[in-house]
């Protein structure tokens, strides 16, 4: 009877169908064990014999195997590999060659073979590269894990290793675009009005040097300010369709790292000719708009011009002389320009605050770096005045072109910004009302009631409430239709003062261009555009974010080593324990459990409510201000940990 393929198919169909079985991701442990998450939240253990089939990450179904009230899963089919392409180090061994994966949680040797354009003496041991997963244990015909390396990213002893491991780690560009140095301007059908007697300025940082927006502004008569924001054309250089536009296109953005910059344009745009240094007559794309005495924003216009810059001021010396320190003073035709801009800052945050929202302000750390990339140290700068006279013209720039690509053609690339995607809406509801917040569902979903809604939690100042609702919260996306940001309360929000260093910001020059040559805009922009444009600075952060680790690492190594305390706040409660930022630095890093108490059982933590409690009294919440000390500084993970600080 069993020769009857067809009989014997059958009994194994059913088999297989009395067989219980469940679907999941694979979590590693560094015990040799793991577990099989599901997407319902069940969790089913996999042994050390089966973790050799399957790695961190791999989607799977696996058996699952019952003894007495004990589960434990056997994978026996793969969904989805969790490794694809990957960056990894290189082992040789004997002449044989082998990588293992940057990877926090892949400890695994995968055999490997060399792309046949690479040299086998070009790669050394401990080299870092990009590689691929080419064979998997539980794939037919697969008897092991496999993998082939295409690309060499660094030697081991490369001091820029930081850097260009975690740009090959996000498929990002390594170095700046270079697309020759012969560019034209390209000026058909559009007048350029002759702006350069007005004494515009700049602020920025010290070392800036892709300067993008220059302003010029007076305190009208009746009341109110009148402000013009010049921005830098590269279009006016660089065609739809060029090569560098090409390129820009899939950069998207340029990517700033600490001690780095990987421009989107190539530097002898974005650092020279479009860059408005003093004292260089440049074209630009310009707004004449009026703020009101009360803050609010009145008439706009849009033209081409062409402008120079009479003063490159950066931020902490303007910010001195407006509040009376310091020794450097401004030029005679720049001094009532920053009182004005000042005075019309604090009209326009104060209307914001009544009318729309304003983020709360949070320092930026700033790494000081040596020529080796070593750091020397870590400053804190706070947004001082300065930095908030540029901001607040941007954003009313912003919130400008807008408003004319809404009425004119309908379409550009918008920011925006819901603060709960309907699906989470429910949910952060339910979270409300457990905490004696009773709201409607359209004071989630609606901008007006949202705004009113925002301003009452902010009043309260519970730094867990607000820990905990950002987890219902949704991300700023990409679009080529109007629609509102409730981060910052305002109705449409589209960026076009930064196309130096954003590409959706070209494309809205373009689309104002088109507007005032009285042409017929083009067709919205691609789902594939926004959707590329969105991911792109999701990478770019996640790079900044991943440098930002390794050499938090390598700075904080010595006071892991003497275990020093910081302060620090309490950003994420999971299972495991708790990740905190350091308040001097800005460093992140983790407090395992087994660190809070030295019996593990008397730690309860609750993620999903974001607290932790010990022999039963609370101890952390989501948002507190503790205080830890550092005990390992992990280069190999870039991770710090740490213990609570009595």
């Amino acid at each position: 009877m069993l020769q009857n393929n067809s009989l014997l198919a059958q009994l194994k169909q059913q088999i297989r169908e009395q067989t219980p079985r469940a679907e999941g991701v694979i979590k590693a442990t560094e015990k040799g064990f793991g577990f099989l998450e599901t997407d319902s939240g069940d969790s089913y253990f996999v042994p050390p014999p089966a973790m050799k089939q399957v790695l961190h990450g791999d989607r799977v179904e696996a058996v699952i195997h019952e003894q007495g009230d004990k589960k434990s899963v056997e994978p026996e089919r793969l969904i989805e590999a969790g490794l694809d392409r990957f960056v990894a180090r290189v082992q040789k061994r004997e002449g044989r060659l082998a990588v293992v994966p940057d990877h926090p949680s892949i400890k695994n040797v995968l055999k490997s073979r060399l792309k046949n354009s690479l040299s086998d003496d070009a790669i050394g041991d401990g080299d870092w590269v990009v590689a691929r997963l080419v064979r998997h244990p539980l794939k037919k015909d697969d008897r092991g894990f496999f993998a082939q390396i295409d690309e060499l990213v660094a030697k081991a002893d490369d001091p820029a290793v930081p850097w260009r491991v975690t740009l090959a780690r996000h498929a990002l560009e390594q170095e700046c675009p270079d697309a020759g140095d012969d560019w034209p301007l390209r000026e058909e059908g559009l007048t350029r009005e002759d702006l350069n007697a007005l004494p515009f300025f700049t602020i920025d940082s010290e070392k800036t040097r892709d300067m993008d927006d220059a302003l010029h502004v007076v305190a009208r008569e009746q009341d109110g300010w009148e402000l013009t924001v010049a921005i830098a054309d590269p279009t006016a250089y660089v065609e739809e369709g060029h090569a560098a536009d090409l390129e820009a296109r899939t950069r998207a953005f340029t990517v700033y790292l600490p001690g780095q910059n990987v421009t989107m344009l190539p530097e002898q745009l974005a650092d020279e000719l479009c860059s408005l240094w003093e004292g260089q007559e440049r074209p630009a794309l310009a707004c004449t708009l009026t703020v009101n005495a009360d803050g609010s924003l009145g008439d706009y216009r849009f033209f081409a011009a062409n402008v120079t810059s009479h003063a490159k001021l950066a931020y902490d010396r303007v910010s001195d002389w407006l509040e009376g320190a310091g020794e450097w003073t401004p030029a005679e035709a720049i001094a009532p320009q920053l009182h004005a801009l000042r005075d019309m800052t604090l009209a326009r945050t104060a209307w914001r605050e009544a009318h729309a929202l304003v983020f709360k302000d949070r320092p930026d750390y700033v790494f000081d770096l040596d020529e080796a990339g070593n750091v020397l140290a870590v400053r804190t700068e706070e947004r001082r005045i300065a930095n908030r006279m540029i901001e607040e013209s941007m954003i009313v720039a912003n919130a400008c072109c807008a408003d004319f690509l809404a009425r004119h053609i309908g379409h550009g690339i918008f920011n925006v910004h819901r603060a709960f995607e309907p699906e989470k809406a429910e949910a952060a509801q339910e979270f409300l009302a457990a905490q004696q917040i009773e709201v409607e569902r359209e004071a989630l979903t609606e901008l007006e009631r949202y705004k009113e809604l925002k301003r009452a939690l902010e009043e309260r100042d519970d730094a867990w409430l607000d820990a905990r609702l950002r987890r219902f919260q949704g991300f700023t996306t990409m679009s080529a239709q109007p629609g509102p940001h409730f981060g910052l309360g305002l109705a449409a929000y589209a960026t076009w003062t930064s196309p130096i260093r954003k590409y959706g910001d070209m494309v809205n020059h373009r689309l104002i261009k088109r507007v005032l040559k009285g042409e017929q805009a083009p067709a919205e922009a691609s789902e594939a555009l926004t959707e590329q444009l969105t991911e792109r600075r999701r990478l770019n952060r996640m790079a900044e974010r991943d440098v930002k680790d390794w050499l938090y690492v390598r700075y904080l190594t010595p006071a892991a080593q003497a275990q020093q305390a910081f302060d620090a706040e309490i950003l994420a409660i999971n299972r495991g324990g708790m990740r905190v930022r350091l308040v001097e630095n800005g460093a992140t890093a983790f407090v395992p459990a087994p660190l809070m108490h030295s019996d593990r059982d008397k730690v309860v933590i609750d993620d999903k409510e974001g607290r932790i409690q010990i022999e039963g009294e609370p101890r952390f919440k989501l948002g507190d201000l503790t205080r830890v000390a550092l005990t390992e500084a992990r280069e190999e993970t870039r991770s710090l940990v740490a213990k609570p600080s009595i």
